[in-house]
């Protein structure tokens, strides 16, 4: 789980304006990184199907917010996908 200070910052640094807290661009990205956390715990704890179900629940929800980021808004879709260093 992210902690609440991580979450502002990524918060600030994606959001579209002042009260910006769920567009799809800041929610990909608080997606992105609990998938990084969840990946490095997996790496050391290689048994832990709850946490491995759980880390397919959110590449889902994220390709979803991607698919849909696409299809809103092609613009967007490039430029959240270089921040965050997807390909």
């Amino acid at each position: 789980m992210l902690s609440l200070e991580e979450k502002n910052k990524i918060i600030q640094k994606y959001k579209i304006h002042d009260k910006d807290s769920g567009s799809s661009e800041v929610q990909i990205a608080l997606f992105t990184e609990e998938i990084k956390k969840l990946l490095s715990h997996l790496k050391k704890n290689s048994k832990d199907l709850h946490s491995k179900r759980g880390l397919l629940g959110m590449v889902s929800k994220r390709r979803k917010l991607l698919k849909y980021l696409k299809k809103e808004d092609e613009k967007r879709y490039k430029e959240i996908l270089k921040k965050i260093g997807l390909k």
